[in-house]
């Protein structure tokens, strides 16, 4: 499972003139399921993102997470995090996981930041074309994947 956290002083979603996600200050995930990801892989990655310190102290340090800030998450599903550009000029999505499994993994990742303290989790609609409009704060772009901590 890939993730791209933006940190932002706000963000939003819209999908056919129609908001879908809305936060102020906090995070904005962009997040890929993979072919051989499972629940460890959201389990560990949302605890990674919970609790990862990238937000300032008052003495301009980044000592605080998105929970020390009151922080919220807007969580967007995006399978090109799992572009293959290596061969060509057209990137290949085979890696990415299929719909139905990565829509199932990406909920259940959604509940688990959830379960990590973040309070209401906006999100974007699975598999829509999205109009997205963040504000980064930065700018702070931290670029994770799970297999890296297993």
């Amino acid at each position: 499972m890939r993730a791209v956290v933006w940190r932002v002083k706000s963000a939003s979603c819209t999908v056919e003139g129609r908001t879908t996600g809305k936060i102020d200050n906090g995070l904005m995930v962009f997040l890929g399921v993979g072919q051989e990801d499972s629940q460890k892989d959201a389990e560990i990655l949302a605890k990674k993102i919970a609790f990862m310190r990238i937000f300032c102290d008052e003495n301009g340090k980044k000592n605080l997470s998105v929970l020390d800030v009151d922080g919220r998450a807007l969580v967007i599903s995006n399978f090109t995090l799992y572009a293959d550009c290596t061969h060509g000029r057209r990137p290949n999505y085979m890696f990415a996981g299929a719909p139905d499994i990565a829509n199932e993994l990406y909920e259940y990742f959604c509940k688990c930041l959830e379960n990590n303290g973040i309070p209401d989790i906006q999100k974007g609609v699975f598999g829509a074309a999205m109009t997205l409009d963040p504000i980064c704060d930065g700018p702070v772009t931290i670029i994770l994947d799970s297999k890296d901590f297993m």
